[in-house]
């Protein structure tokens, strides 16, 4: 596979013809071949395997007039997101004992999917999370107004990308389906269309009183948007976020200043615990230390991997518990240099260890904390 992410603006249709040069597409991208001996459902995959499905996907994208009129660069993202947008069907469909089949959990499996593809492509990391937030969300519109947690999805994702662009991925990913509720999803997909507009994020974001309302709003379910929450916060916690490698040591010594820093890699080494055994003691020694500058009020560093959005959200409920202003740190390098500086550590974490780290990774976003800055 090519190693540039500007091969999606030589591969995305131009006019005239708007053609999508299927063939081109497959030779290019390995994990598009891998999508044509996967089976889906019938009855609402009657065009057969997924590979049939997006290109018939991505050839009703390519006709809908609203997309031909976007900027270029928008016509290029949102083409990636509906080549991308089942990507992870292989490592999720299944035959129950009843012959249905089922790919439940492919679009969160997209999100991680898609962000490993495109960092390996060195796509910009605002372009390559726009595509991975339309790729986890592309079925939302489907039957959006019976989620009664619509509003959060359609304000997060109108902070990472555009309710538009998952509104057309939404339209294109159905009108490139053989199946009998069609009509019925794209009136949906209208109605998700119209609830955006009505909120006014179809095409912007929604506009937090402040970073306080915003971190609250996304912390408690049921909150107004609008609720401009006082701010409340007494120390700052900075939590950093990278694979082994991408310099977290290197920023926490930089920055720390007189701050105090958490590195759950001294913990290990005080403990004995290897990077491949059970963390439970390392990570209860690390809340304990936390628990400690956050009762005394004193702003602190948590230097640890915090990858998956859950693992970061023990450090963060635990600062939110005691007001503390959250900011994240994330780290960012190429895989070459993250195997590099992982290997010229003193203790390497093995590489199946980092591999599996970034089959989990989920890169930090504005709903999770105060501040998010990308070093």
């Amino acid at each position: 596979m090519r190693s540039d992410w500007t091969i999606f603006a030589e591969l995305c249709p131009a006019g005239p013809p708007w053609t999508v040069p299927w063939s081109r597409i497959e030779d290019t991208f390995d994990w598009i071949r891998r999508l044509r001996d996967v089976p889906q459902d019938a009855v609402h995959h009657g065009e057969g395997d997924v590979a049939t499905h997006t290109r018939m996907a991505a050839e009703a994208l390519a006709g809908q007039a609203g997309w031909r009129e976007l900027p270029p660069a928008d016509r290029v993202r949102l083409f990636a997101a509906v080549l991308l947008h089942d990507v992870a069907k292989p490592d999720c469909t299944r035959t129950d004992p009843d012959g249905r089949i089922t790919a439940h959990g492919h679009s969160r499996r997209g999100d991680l999917a898609v962000r490993r593809i495109l960092w390996d492509l060195d796509a910009p990391r605002t372009w390559r999370e726009h595509v991975a937030a339309l790729v986890r969300h592309h079925q939302v519109p489907f039957w959006a107004l019976e989620r009664p947690d619509l509003e959060q999805i359609v304000l997060r994702v109108s902070l990472l990308a555009r309710n538009r662009d998952l509104a057309m991925l939404a339209d294109a990913d159905i009108t490139g389906r053989i199946c009998g509720d069609r009509d019925e999803v794209l009136e949906n997909i209208g109605l998700f269309r119209e609830y955006c507009a009505d909120l006014g994020v179809l095409d912007r974001p929604w506009p937090f009183a402040s970073d306080h309302a915003r971190f609250q709003y996304f912390r408690t379910p049921g909150r107004d948007p609008r609720y401009a929450a006082y701010d409340d916060t007494r120390l700052t916690m900075t939590v950093l976020s990278g694979l082994p490698g991408a310099g977290k040591d290197t920023w926490a010594a930089a920055h720390a200043g007189d701050r105090p820093i958490i590195s759950l890699d001294a913990i290990r080494a005080r403990l004995g615990v290897r990077p491949t055994d059970g963390q439970r003691a390392v990570a209860a020694a690390a809340h304990e230390e936390a628990r400690g500058h956050l009762r005394a009020r004193r702003d602190f560093i948590w230097n640890a991997t915090n990858i998956s959005r859950q693992h970061r959200d023990l450090c963060i409920g635990l600062g939110a518990a005691y007001h503390a202003r959250v900011e994240i740190v994330a780290l960012e390098v190429p895989r070459d240099v993250v195997r590099r500086q992982n290997a010229d550590r003193p203790a390497p974490v093995p590489g199946a260890v980092v591999d599996r780290l970034i089959g989990k990774w989920e890169s930090p976003d504005l709903t999770e904390a105060h501040l998010v800055t990308v070093v």
